[in-house]
């Protein structure tokens, strides 16, 4: 069973060069430090492919959040570089609605803070409630939502700001169990339905396998780098699931 496992580890250096016409992001070489010698993460490498949902796993601390706020154009790496091809929305593990402001004027800030009209930003926000599960709740306070209305308010807002590359941070760590199952497979949906690009952060195992087309395994820290991705072709691979725990606890020689 460990041999129908590793088969799912891909070798993305052999992909026709037509295919690198549909990268979107590529992170090469990257590499952070906070302390003189003490590396985060270094000799990082990873590509995200339009329409590709991928997702990055790794023990906390291992600089998932550190890596996504560089890949977002939050922060500078000290080493490597980041290319991306258009706008990319970043949608961190809180969701940060503004208290003050109703559901659909925070999901509309991206559209005004543009200097468009609000009452144009807001025909736009109606037109995506539905699809968001959010219909019937756009007068409300962001204090009146459920954890799960929250976060689809944040992914409808992020969406709005970039189109359709997104960057999520945890967005479903706080929920229940049951919530955060939902929003799962809800995720799934918006993402066919809006030809999504995404890339999560996540610690469970079971949602990357869940959610993910192609799994990026951070490997322990310091430094932490990534080992070769995983391309999920089955999904009920009985080995699957040990095969990641094992990468997540393994480290890579750097030479």
């Amino acid at each position: 069973m460990k041999k129908q496992a590793d088969k799912q580890i891909e070798n993305r250096t052999s992909e026709q060069p037509a295919a690198l016409d549909n990268i979107v992001l590529q992170a090469k070489d990257l590499g952070r430090t906070f302390d003189p010698g003490i590396w985060t993460f270094r000799h990082l490498n990873l590509m995200l492919m339009r329409g590709e949902f991928a997702a990055i796993l790794g023990l906390s601390g291992s600089g998932k959040t550190t890596l996504f706020n560089i890949l977002a154009g939050l922060d500078k790496p000290d080493e490597g570089s980041v290319e991306v091809t258009e706008a990319i929305g970043y949608m961190m593990q809180k969701d940060l609605l503004l208290p003050w402001k109703r559901v659909a004027d925070n999901i509309a800030l991206p559209l005004t803070m543009r200097g468009i009209p609000k009452k144009d930003s807001l025909a736009e926000v109606q037109k995506h409630l539905a699809a968001f599960g959010l219909e019937g709740l756009e007068r409300r306070w962001p204090a009146q939502l459920s954890g799960g209305e929250r976060q689809r308010a944040a992914l409808l807002r992020t969406y709005l700001y970039a189109g359709n590359i997104l960057l999520l941070d945890e967005p479903f760590s706080g929920l229940d169990a049951i919530t955060r199952e939902n929003m799962q497979s809800w995720l799934k949906e918006i993402k066919e339905r809006f030809r999504l690009t995404i890339l999560l952060i996540t610690h469970d195992i079971d949602e990357a396998i869940a959610l993910a087309d192609t799994i990026h395994v951070l490997s322990p820290h310091p430094p932490a780098s990534l080992h070769p991705p995983i391309k999920i072709t089955d999904r009920e691979s009985i080995d699957l699931h040990g095969l990641i725990r094992r990468l997540i606890y393994t480290n890579i020689d750097q030479g």
